[in-house]
């Protein structure tokens, strides 16, 4: 079995990423398009040209980064002449990566997903003024979500620190006010962390403080019209599968603010039977996460023309 996964913002972002596709695919070209038209904004050029500094604001990084996944998820469909549902059975993202699974499995239709993730991006930016928030990766050898909430707790005399991602056994992310998240990387060689390091990042996510973002995600997304999609999800949340269209809705209100569970949701994947991710999108990040929770995972990377290529290729080789 297979699971198709999608990259969230991080290290995804990247000038140049879609430029392959739009040269090479008519359908990759239209997406972009699409999405420039619905909300009358380059951003195909920027996803092209840069900055990356204007590229990277959370505003244009959630769109492009679903359109990417998008495009790829047509060029796939239209190269091996087959549905996606051929090829996999579950969908998962991490953050807004779940919207990017979503669109590309009929939940969202495309320009709903572009507004939604334009207004999220901005949502979350204004949540928190600038210099009150912060995140940190904390790394490691086995870290565990014990000791990183008893750091957390200590933390939280200075303000809110909470676990925002857990990656995987390597790797955890804290996120809350920059004197907890200062003070939380002070205190972390007392839990057996072996690297503390602030991130580049414009606001907390998945924390708290991000409280007014989702409530505005509630509003949003109450005005969508939503369909079933057609692969079901793996929750952020929950870390479990889910097909409902208004549970989804209800969980991406409460990922803005909750832990993102990803090290669970690829435990999840393998409980049940998967043994191959396709990660699309920009980058192989959460490949190289997968790898690290479960080294038996058969990963495929889908980003440029010759991925999709050698996907079918292979595919079609193992399947004769």
């Amino acid at each position: 079995m297979r699971a198709f996964v999608f990259p969230g913002q991080g290290k995804s972002v990247t000038v140049g990423m879609g430029l392959d596709l739009a040269l090479n695919f008519l359908e990759a070209k239209e997406v972009f398009q699409e999405v420039d038209n619905t909300l009358n904004q380059h951003l195909f050029k920027l996803m092209s040209e840069g900055p990356i500094e204007e590229l990277t604001l959370t505003e244009n990084a959630q769109p492009a980064l679903m359109a990417l996944g998008v495009a790829l998820a047509r060029v796939l469909e239209k190269q091996s002449g087959k549905p996606l549902t051929y090829f996999g059975q579950f969908g998962a993202g991490h953050s807004l990566g779940e919207y990017s699974s979503l669109t590309v499995f009929d939940m969202f239709t495309l320009q709903d997903a572009a507004r939604i993730l334009k207004k999220r991006g901005i949502a979350m930016q204004q949540a928190v003024k600038p210099g009150v928030g912060a995140m940190a990766a904390l790394l490691g050898v086995a870290l565990d979500i014990e000791t990183i909430q008893k750091l957390c707790a200590k933390a939280q005399k200075y303000g809110v620190c909470e676990i925002s991602n857990d990656n995987a056994p390597n790797q955890i992310v804290i996120s809350g006010n920059e004197e907890a998240i200062d003070a939380a990387i002070t205190f972390a060689p007392e839990y057996g962390i072996r690297r503390a390091i602030m991130l580049p990042v414009s606001a907390p996510f998945h924390c708290s403080l991000m409280a007014p973002a989702a409530k505005e995600m509630e509003k949003v997304l109450e005005t969508i019209e939503c369909k079933k999609p057609l692969l079901p999800l793996i929750s952020n949340v929950t870390a479990d599968k889910v097909s409902n269209p208004t549970e989804i809705c209800d969980l991406l209100v409460k990922q803005v603010t909750q832990t993102v569970r990803w090290r669970e949701c690829v435990q999840k994947l393998a409980s049940l039977g998967v043994t191959e991710t396709i990660e699309m999108g920009s980058g192989n990040v959460l490949s190289g996460l997968i790898k690290t929770i479960h080294p038996d995972m058969r990963l495929w990377s889908l980003e440029a023309p010759k991925d999709i290529e050698f996907f079918i290729e292979n595919y079609k080789k193992e399947n004769v």
